[in-house]
């Protein structure tokens, strides 16, 4: 078969594409195979999924789109991009919704047998885009795309109508491969795997993407391929990771390195569930998963799991950490270590479920009732929440205390390059049970090591080491119920000691850029990539600016305040309305100018936005 002479190549360090339709077309597997087969051939990567929040929204609605981004470089990325380059968009509303995102003169595929009357009611469209010229500016490819796909399909047998018109995401990724020269066979020896008891299927998804594919290669509707090349990575074995899928990761090698088994508790909550149904598959590292009714179930099985002498964590979102909230006091005063995962939303209430927000960092600092204090660690990046899990439970153990990792669903979902540690290069995580008494007078729970100052970890059952632990205060040492104030204070004096005293082990906070000067940029968790690419973009104007950003947000890192000193402004960026400032101005004084960069629209900060903000205060 000959190449069409019309059609060039162009040779392009990085492109963003999104795909979006319905939420019923698939553009989340069409996605996810184009970012697989992109990250084998070895393009750096970043992607964001877009999920409507209904479950299913009416079809063909603004309310029912699903989008999902991918962003593919032979360079160095840490987002997702901003402004996408290509948008392959199955019906009206699919573009209706992204067309504000995509770039002036940017290329848009579109299903045109989908822009029908009805559909174009539905999308609140007055008149057909593709007709009134209102997308002059863009290079418009119309495909009938699910017309074609019923031709290709209509000689495989078994096939219903419904199961032909599932097909068209496949048409469409196919015809993606062609336009950045992706090879189908990753795809196709995907689809053989996934659908080995339905082989018809298999077969009519294949065919699809072949057809999609021969589309692209044999007519003129295109007039330039794109090539990325390879990017130059470190040596090393990589993998595509998601988050939730790190974090999960994360948590067993952690329960594998201390030698202990790992439990997980957890009620369905999105976007958290997928930390849940990726650990149910790691049954043969010892790992048991406990789906229960609700959030409270999960918080009491966690801590049970704890109090004998497991590796025990549980994950959710705000609204069921709100629900978790009583019983995580009760860990907190029984001093257990555990790890509670906030994959973080919009909130409040329900509020966006399927969207990202970092508005839940108050509420893991003080949602309990009393001094209840607890470490709280941040993820930068996806891959970076397997290193937070595993830095978590170090963090528990040391100092006897449910230890939060907020995560996000931006981070929970989204995926990146990984490259895969060698397990005999982390560190082992050093656990002990006691198995005598420590004092003349038997076993005193609350009896604290002086360096950490955390009590013991006995396993009940242990004998001679019989001891009571529960909700009520606590008399020092003893653990027995006390209503003294002074063994009140002291109690709760020593339970904040024990966080603070982290601190000891937590590194210094790092910046790019001038150790001084007019301003400082923070960030924390996912803000990580838009945060440094735009300061990075800044510095390379010419603006003296620096960059550092937060893993460790209780306690801080030991020279937080003094590098906040050497600055005369320290702006922000966070997704709510100054929850990191706030706690900064409490902690480092009123006479710092903290100034807040917030949204809390539902998505990340992009790299342009903040460039323009940060950069207003120059």
């Amino acid at each position: 078969m000959t190449e069409p002479k019309l059609v060039e190549y162009e040779d392009i360090e990085s492109v963003i594409i999104r795909f979006a339709g319905d939420s019923g077309d698939g553009m989340q597997l069409t996605g996810t195979q184009f970012t697989n087969t992109s990250a084998i051939f070895g393009n750096d990567i970043s992607t964001l999924p877009d999920y409507p929040s209904e479950i299913r929204a009416p079809a063909g609605t603004l309310a029912g789109v699903s989008g999902f981004q991918v962003n593919l470089s032979s360079a160095d990325i840490l987002t997702p991009g901003d402004e996408p380059r290509v948008l392959v968009a199955m019906n009206p509303a699919a573009l209706k919704a992204n067309l504000p995102d995509l770039q002036r003169g940017g290329v848009i595929i579109v299903n045109e047998d989908a822009f029908k009357k009805n559909n174009l009611r539905k999308a609140e469209y007055d008149t057909n885009p593709l007709e009134d010229d209102s997308l002059v500016g863009y290079r418009l490819c119309e495909v009938p795309l699910t017309s074609l796909n019923r031709v290709a399909l209509e000689s495989i047998e078994g096939l219903t109508s419904k199961e032909i018109d599932r097909c068209q995401n496949f048409f469409a990724l196919g015809l993606t491969f062609w336009l950045f020269d992706r090879p189908l066979e990753i795809s196709m020896e995907w689809l053989d795997k996934k659908f080995t008891k339905k082989p018809h299927l298999a077969k009519a998804n294949i065919t699809a993407m072949q057809a999609g594919y021969s589309y692209g290669h044999n007519t003129e509707t295109f007039q330039m391929r794109y090539r990325i090349k390879a990017a130059k990575l470190n040596p090393g074995h990589y993998r595509k990771i998601t988050g939730n899928e790190a974090l999960a990761m994360g948590l067993v090698t952690a329960a594998q390195k201390a030698n202990k088994p790992l439990f997980y508790g957890a009620y369905p909550i999105t976007p958290a569930t997928d930390i849940l149904h990726h650990l149910v598959n790691y049954k043969n590292f010892n790992v048991r998963t406990l789906q229960v009714e609700d959030e409270i179930a999960a918080m009491g099985s966690t801590i049970g799991a704890a109090f004998g002498g497991t590796f025990a964590a549980t994950g959710t979102s705000g609204p069921g950490l709100a629900l978790k909230s009583e019983a995580i006091n009760l860990a907190v005063m029984l001093e257990l270590p555990m790890v509670i995962v906030n994959v973080q939303r919009g909130g409040p209430s329900t509020g966006l479920p399927t969207k990202t927000e970092q508005s839940d960092l108050m509420q893991a600092m003080f949602g309990r009732n009393g001094e209840s204090p607890v470490p709280i660690i941040a993820p930068a990046t996806p891959s970076d929440c397997f290193e937070t899990a595993i830095e978590a439970f170090r963090f528990a153990v040391r100092s006897m205390s449910p230890v939060f990792v907020l995560t996000d669903g931006y981070l929970g979902n989204s995926s990146e390059p990984w490259l895969i540690r060698n397990p005999d290069d982390i560190p082992p995580i050093e656990v002990s049970h006691p198995t005598e008494a420590n004092s003349d007078n038997g076993y005193l729970p609350y009896l604290r090591d002086p360096e950490t100052m955390a009590r013991p970890w006995a396993i009940p059952g242990t004998a001679g080491l019989e001891h009571r632990l529960g909700g009520l205060s606590k008399q020092p040492e003893t653990g027995n119920v006390s209503y003294d104030p002074l063994d009140n204070e002291r109690m709760n004096r020593d339970r904040v000691a024990k966080v603070a005293k982290l601190v000891d082990i937590i590194p210094d906070q790092e910046i790019i850029g001038p150790d001084e000067g007019d301003l400082l940029v923070l960030s924390w968790g996912s803000t990580y990539g838009a945060v440094r690419s735009a300061v990075q973009r800044l510095q390379g104007q010419g603006q003296t600016i620096s960059h550092g950003h937060i893993r460790y947000l209780n306690p801080f890192p030991a020279n937080l305040g003094d590098l906040v000193d050497r600055f005369k402004r320290v702006a922000v960026p966070e997704m709510n309305l100054g929850q990191l400032v706030f706690l900064l101005r409490g902690r480092y004084g009123f006479n710092h100018e903290f100034i807040p960069i917030s949204k809390i629209h539902g998505r990340p900060f992009t790299i342009g936005e903040l460039v323009e903000k940060i950069g207003a205060l120059l």
